[in-house]
């Protein structure tokens, strides 16, 4: 019988991502040195009481993004790096996964298209693989072969600069119909629309191109409300969760608004958001908050179109910087970052909010956590 399976990506090195030696002195994100991460960590989970039990790890460098193809075949992790193989630029791999036993196994890596790749998603008949490379301000198309290995980017895309703001292309992912696909760009504060062509795989530029946060508005993930309708976006700079109406025939994205994801009267000077999703029952929207090191939770009304923050919960751990949610919507699972933790938190269905359940796991420099269920 197949395993509920969690996968976590992380940091191993942060000089390859920084681009100068990371010492205690000169740190990144918090990281003084080597993180003593191998790579990918795999765990089976308990769906009854959210415990995860080690099955092992897949060796992997900056491993700090992770996607799964839409059969549950293989595992894509971006490999967040400066330079691979003399380029500058960061890498992609894939491994074979292994239902039944959760063991990876290592298929291909090819570069990425550009410096520190930090999100990639497949197309959703699995022979794209969409990649945003932050360093770059470029996203990229790679095939995917029928046994899961890669080939180097066959499309690439530059963002432009926005009043003299450098591009940072953060986030990648297909509409839920597969006829649009949205990237955000942290830098420039626009929600990037192209069309891809479903022979080919290459993306076009929509008509109109892109949509626009509130200026500052910095987006970093996005998702989808349940109808398709909506589209949330956080802020990473301001501490934000901005909204917009989303036309899926014309893949147009219009500006609602956005409401902060922790309390007026905080100083967040140096802080930031991070991992973003809605709740399986489209309810609810979840965004972590990094140096405050909490999960904010909203309400939403899609009618109405109201959008409001019902609370703000530590994740007991510092920098948040992902996390998931189990298909039923009970369990959220934060990694973080800077104290090594996975925390399993029960989601109350009524309420959104969440009750801490214990530690799940301890992992080194946690970036990314994937789950897959039968």
């Amino acid at each position: 019988m197949a395993l509920d399976l969690v996968f976590c990506g992380t940091y191993t090195e942060p000089s390859r991502q920084a681009g100068f030696t990371v010492t205690r002195e000169r740190p990144v994100m918090g990281m003084t040195g080597p993180t003593g991460s191998e790579g990918i960590h795999v765990f089976s989970r308990d769906r009854t009481t959210g415990a995860l039990s080690r099955i092992g790890t897949a060796s992997s460098v900056n491993p700090s993004f992770l996607a799964l193809d839409p059969r549950g075949r293989f595992l894509f992790a971006v490999n967040e790096v400066r330079d691979f193989d003399g380029e500058g630029s960061g890498a992609v791999s894939a491994f074979a996964l292994d239902r039944e036993t959760g063991a990876l196994r290592f298929l291909s890596q090819v570069a990425s298209g550009g410096g520190n790749p930090c999100h990639l998603t497949p197309s959703p008949d699995g022979r794209f693989l969409l990649v945003a490379n932050h360093e770059a301000g470029t996203v990229a198309v790679l095939a995917v072969g029928d046994d899961g290995r890669l080939s180097p980017p066959l499309d690439l895309h530059a963002d432009e600069a926005v009043d003299e703001r450098a591009p940072h292309a953060h986030f990648i992912t297909p509409d839920p119909a597969g006829a649009f696909v949205l990237a955000t760009d942290t830098g420039t504060d626009r929600v990037m629309v192209y069309r891809q062509d479903p022979g080919s795989g290459r993306l076009v530029a929509n008509d109109p191109p892109w949509g626009e946060t509130h200026k500052g508005g910095s987006p970093r993930h996005l998702a989808f409300s349940r109808s398709g309708r909506h589209v949330f976006v956080n802020g990473e700079a301001d501490l934000t969760l901005s909204l917009f109406r989303y036309d899926p025939d014309a893949g147009r994205l219009d500006y609602v608004g956005s409401r902060r994801t922790v309390p007026d009267g905080i100083d967040t000077t140096g802080h930031s958001t991070a991992q973003m999703l809605v709740h399986p029952g489209g309810r609810f929207v979840y965004v972590a908050n990094r140096g405050t090191d909490t999960i904010a939770v909203f309400d939403f009304d899609e009618g109405s179109e109201e959008l409001a923050r019902v609370a703000v919960v530590p994740t007991l751990g510092q920098t948040p910087r992902n996390f998931e949610i189990d298909p039923a919507g009970d369990w959220l699972y934060a990694a973080n970052q800077n104290s090594g933790t996975l925390e399993c938190f029960a989601i109350d269905q009524e309420t959104g909010n969440l009750r801490h359940a214990g530690r799940a796991a301890a992992v080194p420099a946690p970036t990314c956590i994937r789950l897959l269920a039968p």
